[in-house]
């Protein structure tokens, strides 16, 4: 048993920080632990709602959960790390306001997650969007709605085909929900513009892949690409982007098209600063570690999530995907052997491999694999959506999720578009004039007076 009140520190409150700080203030006496937790926002995003929230269907709100309120015991410091040394036991942060901290630890649990995976596409970084993060969401939702008021406004016809023409590059879980969802938004908006049609919008989903949503298998993924087709999005498999420009795009197969909204949602990479750790990392960038959740080398460093590539008891060379559910699965194996090293329990091994994979496409449809039933249409769209009620950390966002939905069904969408919020307009400046009464300024004495007034 140790004495001495260790202090453990977790880089990032995704699912797999938040999950672990959680699960070790459940398994480490107050007395003897210190659990500290850096992330540059204070809450924990819920990835996999994403899209609903994007397309407004979803309060965007209610798709985070705030880390103060998930977490009773762990001290939460909003910022950004730089450097972490894993020879000094030292981690350097920035926080909000901009000052440089710098925090000692005993234990340290790497769960920075990743960002977007770029490639050199010229115009890509200037002109698309990404989909990573709430403010994106949110962003876009705005952005989309303020295409279809340009589109109206519009008396060019190729202005207007630019302002509907919409691109999302990406064929995983984040980029054929997204598609479906925004579909579904602009669809039921275009009711209340008169001048447009739906026959005017252009959607496109492209991929290099061979096929949509591969991890689903042959069966559900044709479902899936037979669904978007029929709801009049095209598929563009085997395909990318050659290069972006503000209202166009030029696809590999030499195809142009008019498009003011591309999106990018084509995989993800660690964070920058796993590269900057010294520590082993395999061919995605990711952190060696072992079936404990260990880095090999550093006995009180752990990695957790999309940063760290996590082998599967049992499956000899296969590691754990960048999904919420094994991230989760991981926190609570680092957490318990985590606790282990410091007298509480016994280590083990993980040796998750997954329980299914569901995809919502929106407009009471899904597809997924639960227990390896295959599951698709409304069935998959109940199915998607209670997972993610069970799922969700905290009654409270269970009930908010659950409302909003309900609300959904019952009511038209909102199509207010609030791209100012946040960026409100400076106080007007009003001309100076003398106050009468006591407020009037008078004039002080002239310089050369001896102070006396002339």
């Amino acid at each position: 048993m140790t004495t001495r009140k260790q202090r453990i520190l977790v880089l990032g409150g995704g699912f797999g920080g938040m999950y672990t700080a959680r699960r070790l203030e459940r398994r480490l006496p107050p007395a003897e632990a210190e659990i500290v937790l850096i992330n540059p926002e204070n809450y924990m995003l819920y990835t996999p709602l994403l899209p609903e929230a994007a397309a407004g269907t979803i309060e965007p709100r209610h798709v985070v959960v705030p880390l103060r309120q998930a977490l009773r015991r762990t001290r939460v410091r909003v910022g950004n790390v730089t450097a972490a040394d894993l020879d000094h036991r030292t981690c350097t942060y920035v926080t909000a306001g901009g000052a440089e901290r710098q925090l000692h630890w005993d234990r340290l649990v790497i769960a920075l997650g990743s960002v977007s995976r770029m490639f050199p596409v010229p115009g890509l970084a200037e002109h698309a969007h990404g989909f990573k993060t709430l403010a994106e969401a949110i962003y876009l939702r705005n952005h989309v709605l303020e295409q279809l008021e340009l589109a109206d406004a519009a008396d060019d016809p190729d202005e207007r085909s630019a302002r509907l023409g919409f691109v999302v590059v990406g064929a995983g879980y984040a980029g054929t929900e997204l598609v479906a969802e925004l579909q579904a938004l602009v669809r039921r908006a275009l009711r209340l513009y008169p001048a447009l049609r739906q026959s005017d919008t252009r959607w496109v989903l492209a991929d290099v892949a061979p096929r949509v949503l591969p991890e689903l298998g042959g069966r559900l993924s044709a479902a899936a690409l037979r669904v978007l087709r029929q709801r009049g999005v095209e598929i563009r498999l085997e395909t990318t982007l050659e290069q972006v420009g503000p209202d166009w795009v030029r696809f590999s197969d030499g195809e142009w098209m008019p498009a003011s909204t591309i999106v990018w949602t084509a995989g993800v990479v660690p964070d920058p600063l796993v590269g900057k750790l010294g520590v082993a990392t395999d061919g995605h960038g990711r952190i060696v570690v072992d079936e404990y959740l260990a880095v090999p080398g550093h006995e009180d460093v752990f990695a957790v999530g999309d940063a760290a590539a996590v082998p599967i008891a049992g499956r000899k060379g296969a590691t754990a995907p960048p999904t919420a559910q094994h991230a989760l699965r991981q926190a609570w194996v680092c957490g318990d052997n985590l606790a282990a090293t410091l007298g509480h329990g016994q280590p083990r091994r993980f040796s998750y491999a997954g329980r299914g994979l569901l995809v919502n496409l929106s407009e009471n449809y899904g597809v997924g694999v639960v227990l390896g039933i295959p599951v698709s249409g409304l069935l998959g769209w109940v199915v998607t959506r209670t997972y993610h009620l069970l799922v969700l950390p905290t009654w409270t966002r269970r009930m908010r999720v659950g409302l909003d939905w309900a609300v959904a069904a019952a009511f038209p969408r909102d199509v207010a578009e609030l791209g100012t919020l946040g960026h409100p307009e400076p106080l007007p400046s009003l001309p100076t004039r003398p106050r009468a009464g006591v407020d009037q300024v008078r004039p002080g004495p002239q310089e050369g007076s001896n102070g006396r007034e002339e």
